[in-house]
């Protein structure tokens, strides 16, 4: 460990909505992206305790150009 890891800014944590369950998490898993041609792409969220129950889709990053 360096000092400059112990001075270093917290990086934010972002809340999101559970896809599932419907409540606020500040721990959110991506779950899905769903993409469209006419729209940007929309990537759903898990809290923790869901995540396990659903069934993973293409996430950011999984989904090349042409995919």
């Amino acid at each position: 460990m360096t000092s400059e890891s112990l001075t270093a800014d917290v990086p934010p944590t972002g809340t999101e909505t559970c896809c599932h369950c419907g409540r606020t998490t500040t721990a959110p898993v991506e779950v899905r992206r769903i993409e469209a041609a006419d729209v940007p792409g929309v990537t759903l969220y898990a809290c923790p305790d869901d995540a396990v129950l659903l069934h993973p889709g293409p996430i950011p990053g999984e989904c090349g150009p042409g995919r």
